[in-house]
């Protein structure tokens, strides 16, 4: 089964990320349609356009909850398959997907249960008011159902990427937000259903994406099949994948818990248009961070293939390529939002308090992005090399230890109230970036310049 489809050893180190990247990344953006384009059309709705959008804003930090757990499969899975596929073991890489599959299954069944028990008092409990609070919940009931199909269509996904397959992987996502994006007006105004139109919208387009996964992982073009012999868990690869894959969780975890704790801590201090003004922040900052993510996409499988085959010299060209990509990326786009931030609050409300409001906010925010671009850059080669500590570790730094107790006293350590609370992301950026790319400069590619002279 040692198929050399795809061998990422050969050609140009660039080439071959930028030929996976290029479709990854507008897969990606396509699939951000799918909540997007809800937030868009719901924003706009005649006279509740405005409360209506902070209701879903409160929904999507369980949403993200949920697509944490398909993050815990596939960020661990599609990189073990890569540096399996590299050492030509095939059918370790199909034992690896087959796991994360019936792992991918069993927690959305696991999650359907949980949201539907626990959706109301957690609504309430990260700040849904009595305005708000209806919307959140209509939204979250439907999207609930349709769990299973976003598990698999999210969370299967990178293991057609990893083997080399990135426009089949972005046909996924572009049929599923197709589909959302035709049947989001006609559910929402057309049969008068609002927010719960646009939750089932966007259900019906994740089965239809779901669907598309696994024909294609079960059929013939696949190099590695999705084989009902592998559904069957095995401890060592559960672990591993599991381990691995802990450092997407813990990054969706944790965005999830600071975006509770912003609109909680928001509505607190300033009320629903603050709640508002965070809930556009995070839709501009899903947006400008998806090319981002498909370039480190785009960058796994062929780190990790090359880790997998010894190639060490084309791993740390590979993550210089990535780095000084991320670099320029984030300078232009700081640019650009701190220019014109009315712009791209306009796509979602144009409320003249959410304006007066989200500006400055936007602004506060986005200053220090560009420091994104070392953080990810280090985290992803610490996770195509599947180098699980290191990588949880540097996702819990920025987070936990330094934003988390930002957001919290910042508004009353520097008196500076809801301003204090915008400020502390460029600082986390800042700091968090330093940190995590100074480590692995020093650990991670300064060994693989050792493995490669020992080879020698």
């Amino acid at each position: 089964m040692n198929n050399k489809q795809n061998d990422f050893t050969m050609g140009s180190l660039a080439g071959n990320i930028l030929r996976l990247s290029g479709p990854m990344t507008l897969a990606l953006l396509i699939n951000l349609l799918y909540s997007v384009v809800d937030r868009m059309y719901i924003g706009h709705m005649a006279y509740e356009g405005r409360i209506a959008l902070t209701g879903i804003g409160l929904a999507f930090p369980i949403i993200a909850i949920i697509t944490a757990f398909q993050s815990l499969c596939s960020m661990g899975g599609a990189p073990l398959l890569s540096i399996a596929r590299g050492e030509g073991d095939d059918k370790r890489a199909e034992l690896i997907m087959g796991n994360s599959f019936a792992m991918l299954v069993g927690f959305g069944i696991i999650l359907t249960v949980l949201g539907f028990i626990f959706k109301a008092p957690v609504l309430r409990l990260i700040g849904a008011s009595d305005n708000t609070f209806g919307y959140a919940n209509d939204y979250l009931t439907i999207y609930l159902i349709g769990t299973v199909f976003v598990m698999i269509s999210l969370g299967m996904n990178p293991f057609i990427n990893a083997q080399g397959f990135a426009k089949t992987g972005m046909f996924t996502v572009l049929i599923g937000a197709v589909t959302n994006i035709v049947l989001d007006p006609v559910f929402i105004f057309a049969l008068n259903m609002g927010v719960k139109g646009a939750a089932l919208a966007t259900v019906i387009a994740q089965c239809i994406s779901a669907v598309w996964v696994f024909r294609f992982l079960t059929g013939k073009k696949a190099i590695l099949k999705l084989r009902p012999n592998n559904l069957r868990l095995r401890v060592r690869v559960v672990s591993r994948t599991l381990s691995l894959g802990l450092t997407g969780f813990t990054m969706a975890i944790t965005n999830s818990a600071v975006s509770i704790l912003y609109n909680s801590t928001l509505r607190n201090l300033g009320g629903d248009v603050y709640v508002g003004a965070m809930t556009v922040i995070n839709s501009v900052r899903e947006i400008v961070h998806m090319p981002l993510s498909g370039l480190m996409g785009g960058a796994q499988p062929v780190l990790g293939y090359n880790y997998g085959a010894k190639e060490y010299m084309r791993v740390r060209e590979g993550i210089k390529i990535q780095t000084m990509i991320s670099i320029v990326y984030t300078v232009m786009v700081s640019a650009i939002i701190l220019a014109v931030p009315q712009l791209f609050i306009r796509i979602f409300n144009t409320d003249r308090e959410l304006l007066a409001v989200g500006i400055p906010a936007i602004r506060a925010f986005f200053c220090a992005f560009f420091m994104m671009a070392f953080q990810i850059a280090g985290q992803n080669a610490f996770i195509s090399l599947g180098k699980a500590k290191e990588a949880v570790f540097f996702s819990l730094f920025r987070k936990v230890i330094i934003l988390i107790p930002l957001i919290l006293f910042m508004p009353t350590i520097t008196g500076m109230g809801t301003d204090g609370i915008f400020l502390a992301e460029p600082l986390s950026d800042i700091v968090g970036g330093i940190a995590c790319f100074s480590t692995m400069m020093f650990t991670v590619y300064r060994r693989l310049k050792t493995l490669e002279e020992q080879k020698r």
